[in-house]
């Protein structure tokens, strides 16, 4: 069993992330939503994690928090030892540009520029020297096959070629996580199995991956699996064995 199910009050040696009885409640108007209702778990380093859960599960809040894009309301949140639970914006924005790599359903590619602009663009916000930007953007590219599409723009390339792209772009600065956000929503089948096997060879490569997807057959590439429901994990399963709430997962 993982190393990452013994609690989650502070990252072990190896840990990535720990969250520690997370809670998350948005104001809307004069009701309060608790999107996360207490969440403590940890992800080590080289970990290939599913997050999945049906609408309403709190999925899409807990991967808005490990992503740095939004703060717990309670709790806490420490990625590779550094506690971003109560960090600026800019801060947090840092944080998002240094340490986690994001791939989206959508891709969120700039139109106008090639390639090899969309892969620099999170060095260019770090402040990299214009020839080594280059450099790591064009190996980022070649790392994912398209060395001959650095000069096309997007819509010269096809979604699976996009995607890669986008895949580029989160490995460029060498981030801890890549956070994939339903990474083949919006390809064929046979695209997106092309896309987890890039996933796949990442993984073995060393790279830590978190999906958040609610299609089966891809978290079954993962090599974990936590499912949420209610804002509360309800089971976290790795290699065939699950680990029911109240052993670094509460609720349920």
């Amino acid at each position: 069993m993982s190393a990452s199910r013994e609690g989650a009050m502070a990252p072990a040696a190896g840990h990535s992330l720990a969250i520690s009885d997370v809670v998350k409640t948005y104001v809307m108007g004069s009701t309060e939503v608790n999107a996360l209702r207490g969440v403590s778990l940890n992800i080590g380093r080289n970990e290939y994690v599913a997050i999945m859960g049906p609408s309403g599960s709190g999925k899409s809040t807990l991967m808005n928090v490990i992503g740095c894009l939004d703060t717990p309301t309670s709790g806490t949140y420490l990625l590779e030892g550094q506690s971003v639970s109560e960090l600026s914006d800019d801060e947090l924005a840092d944080i998002r540009n240094r340490q986690i790599g994001f791939v989206f359903q959508t891709f969120n590619l700039l139109p106008r520029a090639n390639v090899l602009h969309n892969v620099e663009l999170p060095l260019v916000y770090a402040g990299v020297p214009r020839a080594e930007r280059r450099k790591r953007a064009e190996e980022a590219i070649a790392r994912v096959g398209l060395g001959d599409r650095a000069h096309h723009k997007p819509n010269e390339l096809s979604g699976g070629q996009r995607q890669r792209v986008a895949i580029a772009r989160a490995l460029v600065g060498n981030p801890s996580i890549i956070l994939a956000d339903e990474p083949t929503g919006n390809l064929d089948s046979k695209t997106g199995e092309e896309i987890m096997q890039m996933f796949d060879d990442l993984h073995a490569a060393g790279q830590t991956i978190i999906l958040v997807t609610h299609e089966d057959n891809i978290a079954a590439h993962a090599r974990r699996t936590i499912r949420l429901k209610d804002g509360l994990i309800e089971s976290d399963v790795t290699t065939g064995v699950q680990v029911r709430a109240g052993h670094g997962a509460p609720g349920g």
